[in-house]
Order: structure tokens, then C-alpha cells, then sequence
């Protein structure tokens, strides 16, 4: 086995793992984030804009946030910067229209009068230049949301392996999306 190949099973948390335990301070922005994100769901779901109903749903949505402690990582350092959420909300921006182009070339592939002679499956595997746990969880959400690619396995330390429906799209990962999400959680440990 190869020192740079994935290994068959891994321990997501060990006594290996070298990461600096969140701080007071991260932990509370990431519980106030994801109150804020249950909230805003709330309100759009519920449709009710009440005060009593908001109250409620403010109520319920910090109490599922506190609940959720262990679900989410606390990586809330990365998010006290305000230009976080306008690089984030350029990242899903760009990740739309991605998701959007993937649609219209798997369309294409299904479409074809001899499928089979398009439709080529790979695995592609590859080791990512991110550490953030988040960012990592991100990437691997963004190709499975995106149509034609569906991540299968991955790793703290960045391994992933991602199935693709054809060459075109096995060529595509991990491409720009990798690169992008470098740029908003950087490389190296975070």
C-alpha cells in the first residue's frame, strides 16, 4: 500500500487527531450560526410572521441548535468575518449554475439514441489540498448535489473518490469546485 493511498477504513476521530479543540468563542458562533440558518428555514417553511409564532420558532430553533452540538463542526472562527457569507453566497451563486450545466449534460447522455456508447462510469480518486473538516463536508455535498457525480468515499485528511457517469465529467473532478472552496477555507489545517 502505497504511503499517499486512502486507507480501507479510517477513524474519524482517534488519538491521532491533531486539531486544536474549538474555543468557547467558536463554539458559540457555530451554535448562533446554526440557529440562525434553522430560523431562517422556519420562517420561510412556516410562513408565519406573528409574534408570538417567531418567538416560538426562535425558541425551537436555538434549543435544535443546542441539541445539534455534536452534528455540526465547530469551525465558527471562519465565520467572524463577514466576507465569509459573501464568499460563501458566491460559492453556491456558481455552484447553481454548475449544477445547472451538469443537468443539461446529463440530459444529453440519457437523451442519446445509444446510451451506452456515451455513458462511460469511472472513479476518480484524489486527494484534496483542504483540512477544514467543513470545507471538506462542502466539496463533498457539491459534487453529489451535482448531476452526474456522486462522492463515495471521504476522509479527514482530504482522500476522495467521487463516481462519474462519463469521461467529460470524471475529467471535471475536482476541478474548479476544489480550487474555489481552497480560496474560501484555504489549504493546510484550519
Amino acid at each position: 500500500m502505497n504511503q499517499e493511498d486512502p486507507p480501507l477504513f479510517v477513524c474519524m476521530h482517534g488519538p491521532g487527531d491533531a486539531q486544536r479543540p474549538a474555543g468557547r468563542a467558536d463554539r458559540l458562533v457555530s451554535l448562533l450560526l446554526r440557529a440562525c440558518i434553522l430560523f431562517a428555514l422556519w420562517v420561510i417553511l412556516s410562513g408565519f410572521l406573528d409574534a408570538f409564532h417567531l418567538t416560538l420558532g426562535a425558541a425551537a430553533s436555538l434549543f435544535v441548535a443546542w441539541l445539534s452540538h455534536d452534528l455540526w463542526p465547530p469551525e465558527g472562527r471562519l465565520f467572524r468575518k463577514p466576507a465569509m457569507f459573501l464568499r460563501l453566497a458566491g460559492y453556491v451563486c456558481w455552484l447553481f449554475t454548475q449544477i445547472v450545466k451538469a443537468n443539461w449534460h446529463v440530459l444529453k447522455l440519457a437523451l442519446h439514441p445509444r446510451p451506452t456508447s456515451v455513458i462511460d462510469p469511472r472513479l476518480v480518486r484524489f486527494k484534496s489540498a483542504m483540512r477544514s473538516k467543513l470545507g471538506l463536508t462542502i466539496l463533498a455535498n457539491s459534487m453529489t448535489l451535482t448531476p452526474g457525480t456522486i462522492s463515495v468515499y471521504v476522509d479527514e485528511r482530504g482522500w476522495f473518490t467521487v463516481h462519474a457517469l462519463d469521461a467529460e465529467l470524471a475529467a471535471g473532478v475536482p476541478g474548479d469546485m476544489e480550487a474555489r472552496l481552497v480560496a474560501i477555507f484555504g489549504g493546510g489545517n484550519v
